[in-house]
């Protein structure tokens, strides 16, 4: 075989993993972005390193990935972007390969908005061993290699992360999507037809709300009680001039699933420029998440355009 079929060979070597790395890599960092950006920088070390000494190319790729990860999260910069307060996670329509493995309940969990948040509470080593056993069941025999350490403290970090996410997560359990999509179109009925008193009653008595102020702030905006939800909820879903021409048009309103959660999407011209995502609690609604940014929303708009939308809820808001 010539250097030429070797190199071909092997770039498809790499292919094959190419959507496992990349679901890896956005579980490690919660950015589409900079997952896509690691898988990148690990196929160049791939296209360095000498393949033929490569006896277990996925393994190697995995170690590589996963550390490139962890070098990111451990920088400077990324410390400052991703301060306590100032973050959200990249939401993904679901069926987007990079939310992959979805087998189980315990996998899809690692990909939904609220626990990607939760594990900004983890040391960037907790993060990792938490998602390559739950995501993707390595051994902790396997961690230890991955990671460099013993599987001692392979063992040691995954119940720590456990820990800390078992005592913050709230609510829980498999999604009923009908159920689901009921609550959210009650929801939006409430709030585009200002009608309080079913708003707050529709929200848990803890919920509690976050929006990225469409990347216009620094701080993210969070509100605390079901009255204030309810008053920010009935001042957003309003439709005016002024949103419109900022939305860039008349938008048609959809439910969809966003990271295995309820959402919904304002879609102007088939661009989403807005995505409101809910977590449920027994029937309630439990956190609301606004994220308008149009960074993080980028990949979310291409899958959008190759999907087949349900009828909108609202046709033009």
């Amino acid at each position: 075989m010539d250097s030429t079929a070797i190199d071909r060979f092997d770039t498809s070597r790499f292919e094959a993993s190419r959507n496992r790395l990349a679901s890896l890599a956005y579980r490690l960092l919660g950015s589409a972005a900079d997952a896509e950006d690691a898988v990148q920088d690990a196929f160049l070390h791939w296209q360095a390193a000498d393949r033929q000494r490569i006896k277990v190319p996925e393994a190697w790729l995995t170690k590589v990935v996963t550390n490139l990860c962890l070098d990111r999260l451990r920088s400077a910069q990324a410390r400052r972007e991703r301060a306590v307060g100032a973050w959200l996670p990249e939401p993904l329509l679901d069926g987007d390969p990079m939310l992959g493995p979805a087998d189980t309940f315990e996998q899809r969990e690692t990909v939904s908005l609220a626990v990607l948040t939760l594990m900004e509470r983890l040391s960037p080593l907790e993060r990792a061993v938490y998602i390559l056993r739950e995501a993707f069941s390595y051994g902790h025999a396997e961690i230890a290699e991955i990671l460099d350490i013993t599987e001692s403290a392979s063992q040691q970090h995954l119940h720590r992360a456990r820990r800390h996410i078992t005592t913050a997560r709230r609510g829980g359990g498999e999604l009923d999507p009908a159920a689901a999509r009921r609550v959210v179109e009650e929801f939006l009925a409430a709030a585009s037809s200002g009608r309080t008193e079913r708003l707050v009653a529709l929200l848990t008595d803890d919920a509690t709300a976050i929006s990225d102020g469409a990347g216009l702030t620094k701080k993210l905006l969070q509100y605390d009680t079901p009255e204030r939800i309810a008053a920010i909820a009935r001042a957003g879903f309003t439709s005016t001039p002024a949103k419109q021409r900022l939305a860039g048009g008349v938008s048609a309103v959809h439910f969809a699933l966003v990271n295995g959660a309820p959402a919904l999407l304002f879609v102007p011209g088939g661009k989403v420029v807005g995505a409101v995502t809910f977590d449920l609690t027994d029937g309630k609604i439990a956190t609301v998440r606004g994220i308008a940014a149009p960074a993080r929303l980028l990949r979310l708009t291409d899958a959008w355009r190759q999907h087949e939308p349900d009828a909108p809820l609202i046709t033009e808001w």
